[in-house]
């Protein structure tokens, strides 16, 4: 694993022009994001998840690099608010994202989670987890910004000299998930297909898909590989990705081939060598996930009720 010990808050200088914006300690909320840049011309991967972090870390960028004084690109990794709800800063750059994602964006809106937590304190034990999770964000203030360019499969772009290709590997954390490689720096942005030293969330599988996605960020050998949580890392950060996916594909069917309930095998599964990372009660949406993909026929749980086993298990 890559040492840890740089993992720090603000903006990481990888070198040949290209950032990484970091936020400790990686967990709800807490996601990274990137710049490249040649010349005049600037990229961004992602902005944040609401608009006083993200306008903090448009000001450092600027001063690290005349380039980002003008956004030109933005690439949304996926739908999630974490990567998306800062787009409204950069709202005259082309925004680039996957068609699937594009889709996702309208549905968990920053007016839907701004209506959440207004009724947190209604919620009980759920509503105290909700706050203590969310609670640092500030929702009420956002308009949502969306792209303005979609893709499917793959797409590549140049920023100035420099070509940044954009590989679609979704559905698998969610619908439209996408890796930012830049071969020529040697370099990906993975988006939240790796949570560093943190549990991995599949809000969308199959898992089959995510593991892969993994397998092509290793087929790749890039020697700088930015997560969208936690740490920089290396090969043997994304096999343990790996290693817990398919860890918990294969407790989740051994239960639910006994007929446990999705909610039962959540509480029952033992995380073993993961349970030091952070947010391990994010086992309840994976094994949500999974028992869909096996062929449950338990209705699909209303996101509280989602929420609301986490909150049991955190």
């Amino acid at each position: 694993m890559v040492d840890s010990k740089f993992y720090r808050k603000g903006l990481e200088d990888l070198g040949d022009g290209l950032f990484a914006w970091m936020q400790p300690d990686g967990s709800w909320g807490y996601s990274n994001a990137g710049l490249v840049t040649d010349g005049d011309q600037s990229l961004l991967v992602d902005t944040l998840f609401d608009l006083p972090l993200t306008e903090s870390m448009l000001v450092a960028m600027r001063d690290a690099s005349p380039a980002a004084h003008k956004i030109d690109t933005l690439v949304n990794t996926h739908a999630n608010g974490d990567h998306t709800y800062g787009n409204q800063l950069v709202k005259d750059a082309v925004i680039i994202a996957s068609k699937s994602s594009a889709l996702e964006m309208t549905e968990v809106t920053p007016a839907v989670m701004a209506e959440m937590m207004r009724h947190a304190d209604e919620l009980g034990e759920t509503g105290v987890y909700l706050k203590r999770i969310f609670g640092a964000f500030d929702f009420e203030s956002i308009t949502s910004t969306l792209p303005t360019q979609t893709f499917e499969n793959e797409h590549v772009h140049h920023v100035g000299d420099k070509e940044v290709r954009l590989i679609e590997v979704g559905p698998a954390h969610t619908r439209g998930d996408v890796l930012v490689h830049v071969p020529g720096a040697d370099t990906i942005y993975t988006g939240d297909i790796l949570f560093i030293d943190g549990t991995p969330i599949m809000w969308e599988g199959p898992v089959e898909n995510y593991i892969r996605a993994c397998e092509l960020i290793l087929e790749l050998k890039p020697s700088i590989i930015i997560p969208g949580h936690g740490p920089m890392t290396d090969a043997a950060g994304v096999r343990g990705v790996q290693d817990y996916l398919i860890y918990i594909r294969d407790e989740a069917k051994i239960r639910y081939d006994a007929g446990l309930s999705a909610q039962d095998a959540a509480r029952d599964i033992a995380l073993a060598d993961f349970s030091s990372w952070l947010d391990s009660e994010r086992i309840a949406v994976n094994v949500y996930t999974l028992y869909r993909e096996f062929g449950s026929t338990e209705p699909p749980p209303e996101p509280l009720e989602v929420f609301q086993l986490m909150a049991e298990l955190a």
